[in-house]
């Protein structure tokens, strides 16, 4: 279990998944500034920012809180760390969603107030398809996939790296850009920028990525039967007085 005192995991969430969404905010809204014309330069410049801003805040935080940013992460790490007396408890996992939640909320009005916006103005761009759900479902199930494989042989100390670069990817594979996480899409319902999401839009997208935390563990139960196993090491391992890398394990 993670031996720091739950008001700093629960600070560390709140303050990381709200930088996070500042970063995404942010750098959409500079995107359309700098490219006003050109919607995959826009894209660029935003998936770009993102996926440097992620590493770098996983980094930061991940010592004390695992860096989940994500209630799909903390359920995946309470459901599939439970058989084995590992990863968070169930209350620990309402917690963490809720300091994700309202810390994404925070980032948004952030980034709106420093690009001189409307602290609050919900987003009218309708995501409402099932294309975009089934590209959240693949998002999501990628993401859960990746950092569990990562916890399990021992290699979380490239997490940072590696799901940095997988955001950054489904920006671009993902007919939805890659939301993968219920709080950043509340979040992002809070501005009316690039990076938006309509409020009516918001349901599908958490619904689709539940399905994709559903598939994603299963799949990894199948991959990679311990992965319970390893879930106090998601996203990255907590313990810091070790400086042995852990043996890979599968």
């Amino acid at each position: 279990m993670n031996p720091v005192a739950t008001w700093r995991r629960l600070l560390a969430e709140f303050v990381g998944t709200a930088l996070l969404v500042t970063a995404v905010v942010g750098s959409g809204i500079m995107a359309t500034t700098l490219s006003p014309n050109d919607v995959g330069l826009q894209l660029l410049e935003n998936s770009v920012a993102t996926a440097f801003a992620l590493g770098a805040l996983i980094l930061t935080f991940g010592p004390i809180s695992g860096a989940h940013f994500n209630p799909v992460v903390s359920a995946a790490d309470w459901f599939l760390g439970r058989r084995t007396g590992t990863g968070m408890s169930a209350a620990h996992l309402g917690g963490y969603a809720i300091a994700q939640t309202l810390g994404a909320i925070a980032g948004s009005i952030l980034a709106n107030l420093m690009f001189d916006l409307a602290a609050v103005d919900f987003s009218g761009k309708d995501r409402a398809a099932g294309h975009l759900w089934l590209g959240e479902v693949v998002a999501t199930t990628g993401l859960i996939l990746l950092i569990f494989a990562l916890a399990r042989s021992g290699r979380s100390a490239v997490a940072p790296a590696a799901v940095g670069a997988y955001i950054g990817g489904a920006y671009w594979f993902t007919s939805s850009t890659s939301f993968a996480n219920p709080a950043v899409t509340i979040g992002r319902a809070f501005t009316d920028t690039f990076a938006g999401i309509a409020p009516a839009s918001v349901p599908g997208f958490i619904g689709a990525q539940i399905i994709g935390l559903i598939i994603g563990a299963g799949l990894l139960l199948a991959l990679y039967p311990g992965v319970g196993q390893s879930a106090d090491e998601v996203v990255v391992h907590h313990d810091t007085t070790d400086a042995t890398a852990p043996p890979a394990r599968l």
